[in-house]
């Protein structure tokens, strides 16, 4: 009886041990940023796409939110979530995050309108133009210090782009995903009317980060960074980005 007690019971360790160990679920936050993060789009978006593939990787099960910035800077900041999945890098958040590796390059373009005979080669030539912004965004760009160009704010992109059609502004920036997803679903009509200026502007990453405050936040960052390398290293990394760029008409080949 014994025996056979022991036998049942060393089994039964062995095939515990064979199950696969429920992945530990971590909650994140990003704020509506399409086609990064929506909501209304498949798999909340490109990015959350990206951040929960990298987290399964990991072992993470990971449970994404979509609020408002403010809102979700804070509500990781004091540990009643583990991370932020969307934030761009810079040294005054360094102070309160840990930062992943960039999981995602997002790139700004300048756009006119092709019936417009300037062509803007360089951000000098916007000397007292009409620029078309979102409000509170960080381009990374002082267009400030460009002599007597005026900001037009909008709340959002499409505004911009609809100030243009309409003479409001010369020029309009915006993220590149960004910009295709909005002409694709709102002036697809009139996208042929729209054209890319030749000025490169600086590109932004996007990251996991993760409040300095609370307990596993390094080795949660740790283990994505793992996991990231070995997305980019299998192809499906590259794989959803391709799969998002071809369903908004983004040149693929980016260093991405």
């Amino acid at each position: 009886m014994t025996r056979s007690l022991t036998l049942a019971t060393a089994l039964a360790f062995a095939l515990a041990s064979a199950l696969p160990a429920s992945a530990e679920t971590v909650r994140l936050l990003a704020n509506t940023s399409p086609p990064y993060a929506d909501k209304k789009l498949p798999e909340q978006g490109l990015a959350l796409e990206l951040v929960s593939h990298v987290m399964q990787r990991a072992g993470y099960d990971a449970e994404i939110e979509i609020e408002i910035w403010a809102r979700a800077m804070e509500g990781v900041r004091i540990g009643l979530y583990d991370a932020l999945a969307t934030a761009w890098h810079s040294d005054e958040r360094e102070q309160d995050f840990i930062f992943s590796e960039p999981y995602l390059e997002s790139q700004l373009i300048l756009v006119s309108l092709r019936a417009n005979p300037e062509i803007f080669r360089d951000l000098a030539q916007l000397r007292g133009k009409r620029l078309g912004v979102r409000s509170d965004y960080a381009y990374g760009v002082d267009f400030e210090s460009i002599p007597g160009l005026r900001l037009v704010e909008e709340n959002h992109l499409i505004q911009n782009l609809m100030d243009l059609l309409n003479g409001r502004v010369d020029v309009v920036v915006g993220d590149q995903r960004t910009m295709a997803l909005q002409l694709n679903e709102y002036l697809q009509t009139q996208a042929h009317k729209f054209e890319v200026a030749p000025i490169m502007l600086p590109g932004r990453s996007r990251h996991v980060a993760a409040s300095r405050e609370v307990e596993g936040s390094q080795a949660m960052i740790d283990a994505f960074n793992k996991a990231l390398a070995e997305t980019i290293e299998d192809g499906s990394h590259a794989a959803i980005i391709r799969k998002w760029d071809q369903r908004y008409n983004i040149p693929t080949g980016t260093p991405e």
